[in-house]
């Protein structure tokens, strides 16, 4: 991650301190079960780390809707943490599917306790988020959160079926990036405005940025799974391409290359026949036909969408962060 982005984010969370100190206690609290294997396996994913980005979307916007917390009020903490909740549930059984060996530059949870394990402690974290939402008492909150919960999974099941197919359409992508990332960037945003009791229009402001945001990391996840060493991407560079998925860089190389790329694509994409040096022919081909480039530039777009969605705000501080961390998102694989 480029140094900007890590400023960016840096400068975020410790303005939202005391929120994210009180956000990160409930979620351990409760990430508590009297079944040892659970907490066992929740210490690992904190020991993981993490940017905790969606949470502190939640918190953020909360915020800057004027929602003023105190000892009874700390309904935007609780709900960053099912945030959270959902967004660990959806990596552990992704890890799963995808066979991933490492998280956040670590060890994946399946790789370390097991694909079992991690289905079902996976399935503990939803049910503990779907409690939060019952807890929060309002039905406007549980419609928005438990529709983005249904939105990511079909964006992983849409994944899953365009999976080792070219014919894939830059809007079928597009869709699949909207359901498994953007939606729940969206959601965590909206439901700040909630808690604030703050007009429709703000919800849907805040909405927008969560959208465009969620896009625009995607995209750039996308990106640098082509783009970045090891030790940035936080998990196999490469991966993508060994398991057949169609991101913008393959999509982009396949319409700009040769015939002969072409038959290159669809042997190792479409037939998963791959053999050891085809990764580096691939970052080759990726880097001829300037595909990293058209997706940082189409992310960049999504970027700007979303700094532009907040300019409903008044002028301040927590505003700027947020539209900072948006400018920023892009400025990871550059």
């Amino acid at each position: 991650m480029a140094d900007g982005t890590e400023a960016a984010l840096r400068e975020l969370s410790d303005y939202l301190g005391d929120d994210m100190a009180a956000c990160n206690r409930a979620i351990v609290e409760r990430m508590d079960s009297p079944v040892a294997l659970i907490p066992q396996l929740a210490a690992h994913l904190v020991a993981a780390g993490g940017k905790r980005l969606r949470p502190l979307l939640t918190l953020a916007s909360a915020r800057l809707c004027g929602y003023e917390p105190g000892p009874t009020r700390q309904r935007h903490v609780s709900l960053a943490a099912c945030v959270e909740f959902i967004h660990t549930a959806t990596l552990l059984h992704d890890d799963v599917v995808d066979d991933s060996l490492l998280r956040r530059g670590l060890a994946s949870a399946n790789a370390v306790f097991g694909n079992k394990a991690s289905v079902l402690v996976g399935d503990f974290l939803f049910a503990r988020s779907f409690q939060l939402m019952t807890d929060d008492g309002s039905l406007k909150v549980m419609a928005i959160l438990s529709s983005a919960s249904a939105t990511i999974a079909e964006g992983e099941v849409l994944q899953m079926s365009t999976q080792n197919d070219l014919s894939t359409s830059i809007e079928q992508y597009l869709e699949v990036i909207h359901g498994k990332t953007a939606a729940l960037f969206a959601a965590a945003c909206r439901v700040g405005a909630v808690v604030a009791g703050r007009p429709e229009a703000e919800e849907l402001a805040l909405e927008s940025y969560g959208t465009n945001l969620g896009m625009a990391f995607q995209l750039v996840d996308d990106a640098l799974d082509y783009a970045a060493d090891q030790a940035i991407l936080g998990k196999t560079v490469g991966d993508d391409f060994r398991e057949g998925k169609i991101t913008l860089p393959i999509l982009a190389a396949y319409a700009a290359g040769s015939d002969e790329d072409r038959i290159f694509w669809r042997r190792v994409i479409e037939d998963s026949e791959q053999s050891p040096e085809d990764l580096d022919r691939a970052l080759s081909l990726i880097e001829a036909t300037n595909a990293i480039e058209t997706t940082l530039s189409r992310a960049a777009v999504y970027a700007q969408a979303a700094r532009d969605a907040l300019e409903i705000f008044p002028e301040s501080r927590l505003r700027r962060l947020l539209q900072d961390t948006a400018g920023y998102t892009v400025s990871r694989a550059r």
